[in-house]
């Protein structure tokens, strides 16, 4: 069996970031970026990796997951040293490291794979990853002898003109026997330029022992090989991995109409022949279920799951919101901490209150509710099965609506009951309420003793009324 360790070196400052934030804490696509280095390492079959950190270190440990190592580098004195830091976490010399970078988040999983495979393969020394680029500007290059072997690595600042013209480049990541790696480390020097001990300086000294055994793997894509220093790689990377993430959903069956306006993030499930429509954003954390709708201008946040047949439309937010089956939401509406249950309509403009300045509360929609256009429910509420809101209603916090009730105004307040057993139809009266409404209806008015005398005073007056006109008209 094999015995693999792993280091991810994350203690650069980057200062080519400009920013407070340590470089290797900044997101891509929903996760930070050293989280990229820490799932290589978990697909390579190593449990507890050493984190060798240095600036910024109190706010990436708690970034960690919990079965890393941690430890600092107390001075940055380069790649090698960072190295000899971790040397008392790897305890036992015996077997391989994996050495990782923090920084260069394009690197697949497939790839890392097959670097350690070929290592203990192979039975090499050292095993190297590489690639070819059209410009190495920036990078270490791959030094051969006449028979094509890796004679050493040459960094760029250190590199004269023959060797800055060589293509073919160190990308970083490297798979070493651990005791002699360590043993390389002790014994190369600092280098003349910025007097740091440089990781790939201990390849080199391995290269000219007699006896030891370079082997090389270039990656898959050229893109791999890109690590980031400044925002404008950031946002190279960042594209990179979205369009792999559309890519895979896209693979299993989900409809993206316009991939170059879509953002999903890390962690996102999408069940088959479901649509994404343009400008929508999916954030990490989201579930959606089979044969949906999303979007266009949606934002789905995290904590949301969307059960299957449902439609969410454009200008529509959810956070922290579970959706059932068969679920209408179309329109420029915002629901947050809430449940909403199986064949609920709501109404364009519709709102949940749900943060009351110091602590956010829940929403439950009931199965078969209608919600009218621009209902605001202020949380704590509930809408039973079957209720349904008028347009412009504002049901207040604590004002539960009932069962197949329907509620108007501001505040909501009742208007009719509903007695029909189902959760989902109209207001519907009983047939006995329905038929008493009728008679009433056809009944003859009788007039009340009042209005009969007042009718035979009136009855008396009239005979004198028309004698007086007649002599008045001769």
């Amino acid at each position: 069996m094999r015995n693999l360790q792993a280091i991810i070196l994350a203690a650069g400052e980057g200062t080519r970031m400009k920013s407070e934030l340590p470089k290797v804490l900044h997101p891509i696509c929903g996760r930070p970026m050293i989280a990229y280095a820490l799932d290589l390492a978990a697909s390579s079959g190593v449990n507890h990796p050493i984190v060798v950190l240095g600036h910024g270190a109190d706010a990436i440990k708690p970034r960690l997951p919990k079965d890393a190592k941690p430890v600092i580098q107390s001075q940055r004195l380069g790649t090698g040293d960072a190295v000899l830091a971790a040397k008392k976490a790897l305890g036992s010399a015996s077997g391989a490291v994996l050495i990782l970078y923090a920084d260069t988040p394009l690197l697949r999983r497939t790839t890392v794979q097959k670097l350690v495979e070929t290592h203990f393969k192979t039975g090499a020394t050292c095993t190297l990853l590489t690639a070819h680029l059209a410009d190495p500007s920036g990078y270490g290059r791959i030094i051969r002898n006449e028979t094509g072997q890796v004679a050493g690595i040459v960094e760029e600042a250190e590199a004269n003109a023959a060797e800055r013209a060589i293509r073919e480049i160190n990308v970083g990541p490297l798979v070493c026997n651990t005791q002699a790696l360590l043993d390389a480390l002790t014994v190369v020097k600092p280098s003349a330029s910025k007097k740091e001990i440089y990781l790939t300086n201990a390849v080199s000294h391995l290269a000219r022992q007699e006896g030891t055994k370079i082997q090389v793997t270039r990656v898959e894509e050229v893109s791999e090989a890109l690590g980031i220093n400044s925002r404008a790689e950031l946002a190279r990377a960042t594209g990179v991995i979205r369009q792999r993430i559309v890519d895979a959903h896209l693979h299993n069956g989900v409809t993206i109409e316009d991939p170059h306006t879509t953002f999903i993030d890390q962690g996102v499930s999408i069940g088959a022949d479901t649509v994404v429509h343009p400008y929508t954003v999916i954030e990490t954390g989201v579930s959606i279920g089979k044969r949906c709708s999303i979007g266009p201008f949606a934002r789905l946040r995290s904590g949301v799951t969307v059960a299957e047949e449902t439609r969410i439309g454009n200008f529509v937010e959810l956070v922290r919101t579970k959706v059932g089956p068969r679920v209408r939401l179309n329109h420029v509406s915002y629901f947050g901490d809430a449940v909403i249950e199986e064949g609920v309509n709501v109404g364009a403009g519709t709102i949940t209150a749900n943060y009351d300045g110091k602590d956010k509360h829940p929403t439950h929609v009931g199965k078969g509710a209608f919600l009218g256009v621009d209902t605001v429910l202020i949380a704590p509420v509930k809408i039973g099965q079957g209720a349904t809101t008028g347009a412009g209603s504002v049901v207040p916090k604590g004002h539960d609506v009932p069962p197949r009730s329907v509620v108007v105004g501001v505040p909501a307040r009742p208007l009719v009951a509903r007695t029909s057993a189902s959760a989902d139809g109209p207001p519907a009266a009983s047939k006995k309420a329905r038929m008493a409404r009728v008679k009433a209806a056809r009944r003859p008015v009788r007039p009340s003793h009042a209005k009969k005398k007042a009718m035979k005073k009136q009855a008396v007056k009239r005979p004198a009324a028309r004698r007086t006109m007649a002599r008045a008209r001769r």
